[in-house]
């Protein structure tokens, strides 16, 4: 039975691993500058935050070194067409951003390998995340698949979903993914695992860090090889640290 303490630890666990995401099409200065200070709470600080390549040098400029700015590039759709991926790339770069989050052109996996290695050399010193969509890619043969291009490319993460199709994040696909990373040599002790869509409470993130525990080990419990892709969840994190529970749906951000 978990106690309020694990409903705690746990919490605090999601804090310092979430990236705090706002990737609405009707996001403003006015709703970045929001996120940058929700980042910043009375509870700690978020690892990072994560917005679209347009926001990225205002977030940057509001936050401190230690928050992370994470931009997302080829997103939502996966296209298989590497020049408009790569200059959302160099758009990050430019903005001073730490970190990107492209989605892996799952529909056509024979195209993913170009792009992403384009990407990559986009976004050198950058921490590189790939988003496979596993919840379109469905079968655990193609998910393995998607998950061999994107380490074979440089991931620094495996990331489960973009959040913006019909399911996202599953402690399923979760479980493919830290497989993947697991028992490749060159990743298991340096790849980190995302996991976004749809984690709205603290007892959802729980779920998570434990199958990061059970692959990676306890150590991979940190920010460096481990994150959490949200919105609303912190929502339910701070409830949790304030020592109130309450119930909390699934949804994507």
């Amino acid at each position: 039975m978990t106690t309020a303490e694990d409903l705690q630890a746990t919490a605090r666990i999601a804090l310092a691993c979430l990236d705090l995401t706002s990737l609405n099409d009707t996001d403003t200065a006015a709703d970045i500058e929001r996120l940058c200070r929700r980042a910043q709470g009375p509870f700690g600080a978020a690892a990072a935050v994560c917005v679209w390549p347009r926001r990225a040098a205002l977030a940057r400029s509001l936050l401190p070194p230690h928050i992370a700015v994470a931009a997302v590039a080829n997103f939502p759709d996966g296209s298989s067409d590497i020049e408009p991926a790569v200059r959302d790339t160099a758009g990050i770069v430019a903005a001073g951003a730490q970190e990107v989050d492209v989605v892996l052109p799952w529909r056509d996996l024979a195209a993913a390998p170009a792009l992403l290695a384009a990407v990559r050399r986009a976004c050198a010193g950058l921490k590189l995340k790939v988003i496979l969509e596993t919840g379109e890619l469905k079968e655990g043969a193609m998910i393995a698949r998607a998950c061999r291009i994107a380490l074979d490319a440089g991931a620094d993460f495996l990331k489960t979903s973009t959040g913006k199709t019909l399911v996202s994040a599953t402690p399923a696909a979760a479980r493919l993914l830290l497989q993947a990373i697991a028992a490749d040599p060159a990743a298991s002790s340096r790849v980190g695992f995302k996991a976004a869509g749809g984690i709205r409470a603290v007892a959802d993130a729980a779920l998570y860090v434990a199958l990061v525990r059970e692959h990676l080990g306890a150590a991979a419990v940190h920010p460096s090889r481990f994150r959490i892709g949200a919105s609303a969840l912190l929502d339910d994190i701070e409830a949790v640290l304030a020592g109130h529970t309450r119930p909390a749906g699934s949804a994507p951000y």
